[in-house]
């Protein structure tokens, strides 16, 4: 039996079995089961040579972020490339115009930002059909997802791609579950919560049962906020990526304005026409926002800063330290100490260390050793 149809049986149980107190051990164990499934058909059997999680397309990673369209045939991802990049990338009104991976660079507030158009998908590109597995394999190294939806049919396609990117462990809107797993060479499993609440779906048995089935005999779990069994598992497997969505409601003059303030309702979503080039500047600063990137301006000592080139950083971890590393990996040897304006300081200007967290539109002095 291949791994697609052990998979099928596999969920074609999980939908037979109802849900209640009695079954959810049951259902729980299917779905470490399932899970483990999906990595076999994504990286392939231990025993091969396979390589990462479903190898994306050869487009060497350039600007400051990745943002990936995807979406379904001829919803107008080529279109809207040409018109934010000026790459011309095939478009026409017939399925599978674009064939390979098409990239383009935005210059927007001062970053590059690298937009890729993806070929379109179809339903089942998680379990291997067209070249699904390329599509989302390049989709899992970006920072950002656009997922391109047509105006007169937007649920039923962003439920099926939600289901497609969710079979390649890609957790859209979502942040990684506050959970610490780590295993150990003795000791049993154990079940610590740190919340003031009893959680609603883990328990030491649960845990147990799931850990067993990936042959984890020894481990410390510690909950800190109340987690599903599916946050669970993608903790145990370690290969799901968390990642920023926007859904691009494109061919906006086809559809009624009734319809319009219908569709209105969906988060994370932006209407946009991209023949017309109607709202495209709307999708590009909810872009920006997605993507979590500062500016951050330099001032050679005794000139005025530079504001036509910021450097530009992630949200994440926006200091001081990976300012210096942005700039070149020998500065952090070099460094003595820098001077900050702006909004991340009390005084203006102050000095501080390579630990300092920057905010957007900073201005920074480095000073070097002598």
């Amino acid at each position: 039996m291949s791994v697609v149809q052990k998979i099928a049986e596999i969920e074609a149980e999980m939908a037979r079995t109802q849900k209640n107190k009695a079954t959810a051990k049951h259902l729980g164990l299917l779905k470490a089961k399932l899970a483990k499934l999906k990595t076999e058909l994504l990286i392939g059997p231990k025993s091969g040579s396979g390589g990462g999680p479903g190898e994306g397309f050869d487009v060497t990673k350039a600007g400051d972020t990745r943002v990936g369209l995807v979406g379904f045939p001829s919803v107008g991802k080529s279109t809207l490339l040409t018109k934010l990049t000026g790459t011309k990338s095939e478009a026409a009104a017939y399925e599978f115009t674009t064939l390979t991976c098409i990239p383009g660079t935005i210059n927007y507030k001062g970053a590059k930002i690298q937009l890729l158009d993806l070929p379109g998908i179809i339903e089942g590109a998680k379990d291997g059909k067209g070249r699904g597995r390329q599509i989302i394999g390049t989709a899992r190294t970006c920072n950002t997802i656009l997922i391109v939806l047509d105006a007169q049919k937007p649920m039923t396609h962003k439920q099926l791609i939600e289901k497609e990117l969710e079979g390649f462990n890609i957790r859209l809107n979502k942040q990684p579950p506050n959970m610490l797993f780590r295993r150990k060479d003795k000791g049993g499993v154990s079940f610590t919560n740190t919340m003031k609440e009893k959680p609603k779906n883990l328990d030491l048995e649960t845990v147990q049962t799931i850990l067993k089935e990936y042959k984890i005999h020894n481990a410390d779990v510690v909950l800190r906020e109340d987690c599903t069994l599916d946050d669970l598992i993608d903790v145990i497997e370690g290969n799901a990526v968390y990642m920023p969505c926007i859904y691009v409601l494109n061919k906006i003059d086809s559809i009624s304005m009734e319809e319009l303030d219908l569709l209105d309702q969906v988060p994370h979503y932006v209407p946009i026409s991209a023949k017309d080039e109607w709202n495209l500047d709307d999708l590009l600063e909810k872009v920006w926002d997605y993507c979590k990137m500062i500016r951050i301006y330099t001032k050679p000592r005794g000139q005025i800063p530079d504001y036509n080139a910021p450097v530009i950083l992630h949200n994440q971890s926006p200091t001081v330290g990976n300012f210096c590393d942005r700039l070149h990996k020998g500065i952090r040897g070099q460094f003595k100490y820098a001077w900050v304006w702006g909004r991340s300081v009390k005084h203006q200007p102050q000095k501080v260390g390579l630990s300092h967290t920057l905010m957007d539109e900073d201005v920074v002095q480095l000073v070097k050793k002598v």
